[in-house]
């Protein structure tokens, strides 16, 4: 039997405003996935990475949007979704944390969370969610942490 996430994004910051470790550091802003009241950055920040939604250029954004709502098909990785990246630039050739987003009739399933490049898995999930709520949280990300 599934059991039923919530998902919500939030504004959040990769160092709080007393954490010595910012100085010298980009202090990324970003739109946190919040999992039932968790905070998936804060589940996986050991890896160093930040979620890939709500910061960048519009463009950018407008297209993580659209690979999360599995409205396009990622490059190269499918079905496989970058959901933590680099925090200094985003880029994936820095190495990410990817996930495997599939739909199934109303529901979202994110499994198969992995380490890039090196296809560490992680041991985290599956999470479902209803469509309507994974939707609304995905498209509230938009902006969130401004257009760099």
């Amino acid at each position: 039997m599934k059991t039923l996430n919530y998902l919500e994004t939030r504004s959040s910051s990769r160092y709080d405003e007393f954490d010595p470790d910012q100085d010298g550091n980009k202090n990324t802003q970003f739109a946190d996935f919040i999992i039932d009241g968790r905070s998936l950055y804060q589940m996986l920040r050991k890896h160093d990475r930040v979620p890939s939604l709500g910061w960048g250029g519009q463009e950018h954004q407008k297209n993580m949007i659209d690979y999360f709502l599995l409205k396009k098909q990622h490059n190269y990785l499918y079905e496989r979704y970058p959901v933590l990246v680099c925090p200094w630039c985003g880029d994936e050739e820095c190495g990410f944390i990817s996930v495997y987003i599939e739909r199934e009739d109303d529901w979202i399933i994110w499994h198969d969370f992995k380490v890039e490049p090196s296809n560490q898995s992680i041991d985290i999930g599956p999470f479902y969610f209803k469509w309507d709520n994974y939707e609304k949280a995905i498209n509230s990300t938009f902006g969130i942490a401004g257009s760099q």
